[in-house]
């Protein structure tokens, strides 16, 4: 018990702190999209990286929406294999997008860190509600 007491607000503050990253580059992607641009680019160009980068991070915030339910509701605040999985994904999630903002990656990498540390989680969090809430056959 020890253990879980430990990894709930363990597990909310990585969620947290992702939260902010993503909303800090919601702000700030121009730097980003200039990062994936040629030296020469017209503003076709720009707009189509800008809501490429917009079309990611608002993905990440529905996939943050779905976790946030699960873990508030209670349904997956005390099951160690998700606090676990969510506790290193949004922590490394965290770590990568703070390098993503300060060394100004191109935003095609946003989505390689979208499908490991946000759609992982909230893959298993819907598989876990699912199992929770999930369709009973009725006894014959």
């Amino acid at each position: 018990m020890a253990l879980v007491s430990r990894l709930v607000p363990a597990r909310f503050l990585t969620l947290t702190a992702h939260l902010v990253i993503v909303i800090t580059i919601f702000w700030s992607r121009d730097n980003n999209v200039l990062a994936s641009l040629p030296l020469q680019y017209s503003q076709q160009q720009y707009q189509r990286q800008d809501v490429e980068l917009v079309v990611a991070l608002s993905v990440t915030l529905g996939l943050f929406a779905v976790e946030l339910a699960g873990f508030l509701s209670g349904v997956s605040m005390f099951n160690h294999t998700q606090s676990l999985l969510s506790l290193a994904a949004h922590c490394s999630a965290s770590i990568c997008l703070s390098f993503f903002v300060l060394e100004r990656w191109e935003s095609a990498t946003y989505w390689y860190i979208l499908a490991f540390c946000s759609a992982l989680p909230a893959a298993f969090e819907i598989l876990l509600f699912v199992s929770v809430f999930g369709f009973k056959r009725k006894p014959l």
